[in-house]
């Protein structure tokens, strides 16, 4: 949903200004995005034991190159958790992230990826609009995402 909404408003939209209050990581669209999708893939390779893939070289202006890699962190998080035991999802573990120890349960590291992605995508949508880019925003309960949909009522 996202991918078809900034490929249609072109690779542009990706350097728009995160403004000046940020935190100094990211400073536009493109990088946020990149973000998203790093955290994926690497929170999924740490749950299973594999290095961190270096993101150096994935470009944060290009809306088809950040979404390719997108789709590869979706897949593993996908294989993940229909692969990962029963019994091991609430064996508490302990990850090195951003210089701090951090115990955590698979579950609940899963749910922090999904929360993570869900608050940037709209943090990402604000910035838009804030730069004059309304309507047409993905939205999930309009989604086809886990079934369901939207039709018209007829009056």
């Amino acid at each position: 949903m996202w991918h078809d909404w900034l490929r249609e408003r072109s690779d542009k939209v990706l350097g728009i200004s995160l403004g000046p209050h940020g935190d100094g990581r990211m400073q536009n669209i493109g990088d946020l995005v990149k973000h998203i999708f790093i955290a994926e893939k690497h929170h999924v390779e740490r749950l299973s034991d594999r290095p961190l893939t270096d993101t150096n070289l994935i470009p944060n202006d290009s809306v088809e190159e950040l979404f390719r890699f997108g789709q590869r962190s979706r897949k593993d998080l996908r294989d993940f958790v229909e692969t990962h035991p029963a019994e091991d999802w609430e064996d508490s573990r302990e990850f090195e992230i951003m210089g701090k120890i951090v115990s955590v349960t698979p579950r609940k590291f899963i749910v922090h990826i999904l929360t993570h992605e869900i608050r940037h995508w709209a943090q990402i949508a604000t910035m838009l609009r804030l730069n004059g880019l309304t309507g047409g925003f993905p939205d999930f309960l309009f989604s086809p995402v886990m079934s369901g949909g939207v039709r018209t009522l007829r009056v």
